[in-house]
């Protein structure tokens, strides 16, 4: 149904591309200022932390005034926005959603821009590069990077007499030392495996590949993908260092009831208020051959083909991601890391203890793939086949051979429109 309404969508773009004006919210304020509109999902405290730094930016110049308006489902939400005229002039975007989106022509490209005004995206991490790119394109400029690290308990390591693990066999040697049982019931985890979508991490660290190398068809039911699987199997089933839905609904790390988790850099900010929580990280263990793996995701800012205040846009987004002055600031209000390379290489995340590890982890992180239709792989495909592996319902070789097997039809048939 989703893939029927995108088709839909897609053909009433094409019919109202000439007709489509700006969102009901353009104009100038009453001071004169040309009113930006910035579409985001992000919500909550998040507005907050967003509305700061608008208004750095709206108190930096006086002809353009930015104003965030907060949208769930936004991608979506573009679309069925083109359909009926209403858009917003710049979009905070999910990068990994770039590869799906851009082939449908809602997103504005900006090599020209880019090339007029001597941006330098050098500047920015390859990668984030890649991902906000499609065909050659450039449809966004990256804005916050992020990775997942290890974050361990100090006092639950010490107490069990090991050190942060460096290696799949440390990992799990830790993970079993720190893992407590009252009969059948968990009491503290040694790690945490809940999250069946940090499998393309782990692939990564076995030396997998996800997709092949034409991007035509899935690449990880292989010797390395059975090697996670079996892994995850030996953690949880073997030295029962996991119990599934022990962190259902709570956060059991800060609760101080889990050794160890895989998180990001958002979750400082709030394991920092934590009393009692005496915590530190590590980058990811490298797997059996020694691999080194990392997932890298984030967010960029595009705009839409029909926006009506492409200038204002432009140079808002340009303020926010080419100055690295602007990265750290929002750094130092939100916890994401800038994906401005120099902004990450400031003193304020290289001396900290915490965040210089993400930004020694992002020196090898890797995006996902950039293939129309990816995103549906894992969560269509990928994941539901590994939470029924992990809920012992099915083998690890039927997993990965199911999750296969949908996800080259969903590439398939992508390519197909």
């Amino acid at each position: 149904m989703k893939k029927v309404l995108l088709a839909i969508l897609s053909m009433v773009l094409l019919l109202s591309l000439a007709a489509c004006g700006g969102g009901s919210d353009s104009g100038k304020d009453k001071d004169g200022k040309e009113e930006i509109v910035m579409w985001g999902s992000w919500s909550g405290d998040q507005i907050k932390q967003l509305e700061k730094q608008i208004d750095s930016y709206n108190k930096s110049q006086d002809k353009y005034k930015v104003k965030y308006v907060m949208q769930e489902n936004v991608e979506e939400k573009l679309l069925t926005g083109i359909a009926g005229g209403e858009l917003p002039d710049i979009i905070m975007w999910d990068r990994y959603q770039t590869a799906l989106y851009a082939p449908k022509g809602v997103l504005e490209p900006l090599d020209k821009l880019v090339k007029e005004d001597k941006v330098k995206m050098d500047d920015f991490y390859e990668e984030s590069v890649k991902e906000m790119t499609y065909s050659d394109k450039l449809y966004g400029l990256p804005l916050l990077n992020d990775n997942r690290i290890l974050f361990y308990n100090k006092k639950l390591l010490q107490e069990a007499g090991v050190k942060p693990p460096t290696t799949w066999d440390e990992l799990a040697t830790a993970a079993h030392k720190t893992t407590k049982w009252d009969g059948s019931k968990m009491t503290q985890a040694g790690m945490s495996l809940q999250d069946v979508g940090l499998f393309n991490l782990y692939l990564m660290q076995a030396g997998g590949e996800l997709v092949t190398s034409d991007n035509k068809k899935t690449a990880f039911n292989s010797e390395q993908g059975l090697e996670v699987l079996n892994y995850w199997d030996k953690m949880q089933n073997d030295l029962k260092v996991y119990q599934r839905g022990f962190d259902d609904g709570s956060d059991a790390f800060a609760a101080g009831k889990e050794a160890m988790t895989y998180n990001g850099p958002w979750a400082l900010a709030d394991y920092n208020k934590v009393e009692d929580l005496d915590y530190g990280v590590v980058e990811p263990p490298k797997g059996p051959n020694g691999d080194k793996g990392a997932i890298m995701g984030g967010f960029g800012l595009v705009m839409p083909k029909q926006a009506e205040h492409k200038d204002g846009a432009w140079d808002f987004m340009k303020w926010w991601t080419t100055k690295p002055e602007n990265g750290v600031e929002f750094a130092k209000i939100s916890g994401w890391l800038p994906a401005n390379k120099i902004a990450a290489e400031d003193e304020y995340f290289t001396k900290d203890p915490n965040y210089s590890v993400f930004v020694n982890t992002m020196k090898y992180a890797k995006i996902r793939p950039t293939v129309a239709g990816y995103a549906d792989v894992e969560g269509l495909a990928m994941k539901p086949q590994f939470e029924k592996f992990m809920n012992g319902n099915i083998s690890a070789e039927k997993a990965l051979s199911q999750a296969e097997k949908e996800g080259n039809q969903i590439l398939k048939e992508e390519r197909d429109k």
